[in-house]
């Protein structure tokens, strides 16, 4: 089984190092028929006569190619800028169309082979790797050397991990012109799925979802038995593949607008920009149907599921976010910090976030129904601030790129609008609760170690009082790793769910706190 894995660890290393390398493989031509063709019909006059200088040149790296677009088409615009001539600003930004029309490589001739040999061999690879886990071993959760591992924690594998996530992130969100090899690779499977040409988010959701499959099977394997971890993980398994990436493609290539049914306002912050709103509006019935779901998951499905079932209906079972964090950010849970302080930053920055989310809607529904009359411009800047600050920088760059730093749950944690949504029924209006047996207890620590929300659960086990936290996914982990059977995950009646430290468990033996 050790040389299955080695044999998947060396496919996994070797489509890693291909995967790295294509972007910077061709070169690059650009001539006016590209720039006529993937210019807007207001900008294809003035593009064609910024970029003339570039017709013809051959440029042998996407540095290269960029730097002297960039070049051009700033001088152009600095100009007006400087001016304030605003309106013959070119705002739109066609580096990446053009650079991919421009694009001239092996990866564009063989883009099958090239992907075998990146995002394949790394599949497999980490199929083999993960496969054989655990074969023969007794029964159990295995966290054997986990604070003794370079890779889980924070040693110098989890810290070169992490900043490749982070730089990924920060090209794919800021600087996709540098992947349109990558983006190239995938354009045949994107042509399948729907019959258009693949953007750098079809990249990005190809890896995501094989990554919440592999790790999936990583987690199959871990927690082998334990049925509702496997049930839990094939939830997230089946929720990505369909309803975030399969489904939304295939209704783009039915002439639908590209849309996840499990995508819940506030997280989904912009399903009421007007651009969204105009979408459904313009899309005949189903536009309307995807509207009219979105409201109604909003106002009746998260209270009602969250009621029954705590916010782990949505935040461990359904959502992309949890998933991938549930799957590929598993190594790394018990790098969640559990300090006082920590809990204290944050309760006030996820509900923060929540604010913000909500006045921005609000604002952006007022001046829709206004004709734009009301606000102006305002929305749209506090969109592209939104936008940035925390749809790109905190869900991506943060959110995942820290797995190795600071667990898997920074964003769920931190910045999630929805989830603290979740979380407020979940506190006050809710069935959940894990209930604790603080009789049982042997303060081991184990529930505490691996709960990826930061809960400091062996305080409210030793106690037994039951665990009630707006931030609790519902991950089962911390009753999963307990050797005692202390901990459980229910969903009975309101009545008593709230416990203000019924028993206390000392040196003086046991107390009732009556």
């Amino acid at each position: 089984m050790k040389i299955i894995q080695a044999v998947g660890l060396v496919l996994f290393l070797a489509g890693m190092l291909a995967f790295t390398l294509i972007p910077f493989v061709g070169s690059y031509e650009l001539d006016s028929e590209m720039v006529t063709a993937q210019t807007k019909e207001s900008h294809r006059e003035k593009m064609l006569e910024i970029l003339e200088p570039m017709y013809g040149k051959n440029y042998s790296s996407n540095f290269s190619f960029l730097s002297d677009f960039n070049t051009h088409f700033d001088d152009y615009n600095d100009e007006f800028k400087s001016n304030q001539k605003w309106d013959e600003v070119i705002w739109d930004d066609y580096r990446f169309p053009l650079a991919k029309a421009a694009l001239n490589s092996p990866v564009k001739d063989s883009p099958w082979l090239c992907l075998s040999l990146s995002i394949g061999l790394i599949v497999i690879g980490g199929l083999f790797y993960n496969l054989p886990k655990h074969q023969d071993e007794p029964a159990g959760i295995k966290h054997n050397g986990i604070y003794h591992s370079a890779m889980k924690n924070r040693g110098w594998l989890g810290i070169l991990t992490g900043s490749y996530l982070i730089l990924f992130y920060i090209i794919l969100y800021w600087f996709p012109a540098y992947l349109v090899n990558l983006v190239s690779m995938v354009d045949p499977l994107s042509e399948i799925l729907s019959g258009n040409p693949a953007s750098q988010w079809f990249l990005y959701g190809l890896i995501y979802t094989l990554a919440i499959l592999v790790m999936g099977i990583r987690m199959f394997r871990k927690y082998r038995g334990n049925k509702y971890q496997q049930l839990r993980t094939a939830s997230v398994m089946f929720f990505q593949t369909a309803f975030a990436f399969l489904i939304p493609e295939i209704l783009v290539l039915l002439n639908q607008p590209y849309y996840d049914f499990k995508n819940i306002w506030p997280l989904d912050y912009d399903f009421f920009y007007d651009y969204q709103i105009s979408t459904f509006l313009s899309s005949g019935g189903m536009g309307l149907f995807m509207l009219i779901w979105g409201i109604l998951l909003i106002i009746i499905a998260v209270p009602t599921f969250t009621y029954f079932y705590g916010k782990r209906w949505y935040c461990s079972w359904v959502c992309g976010c949890g998933g991938l964090a549930e799957t590929a950010g598993d190594p790394y849970r018990q790098l969640s910090d559990k300090s006082l302080k920590s809990w204290k930053i944050e309760r006030y920055l996820v509900h923060s976030v929540l604010v913000l989310a909500v006045v921005m809607t609000a604002l952006t529904i007022a001046n829709y129904f206004s004709s734009f009359s009301l606000l102006g411009n305002i929305t749209n800047q506090l969109h592209s601030f939104y936008g940035f600050a925390i749809g790109s920088a905190f869900a991506g760059v943060v959110g995942t790129g820290f797995y190795p730093f600071m667990g898997n749950r920074v964003w769920c944690r931190f910045g999630c609008p929805l989830a603290a949504y979740l979380g407020i029924v979940q506190r006050f209006k809710s069935r959940f609760r894990i209930t604790t047996n603080g009789g049982q207890c042997i303060s081991c620590g184990n529930c505490s170690t691996y709960c990826e929300m930061g809960i400091d659960v062996r305080w409210y086990a030793q106690r037994g009082q039951n665990i009630v936290r707006a931030s609790c996914v519902g991950c089962g982990v911390c009753s999963a790793v307990c050797p005692r059977g202390v901990l459980k995950l229910e969903n009975g009646p309101e009545e008593g769910r709230i416990n203000d430290l019924p028993i206390i468990i000392g040196n003086d033996s046991i107390k009732l706190n009556a």
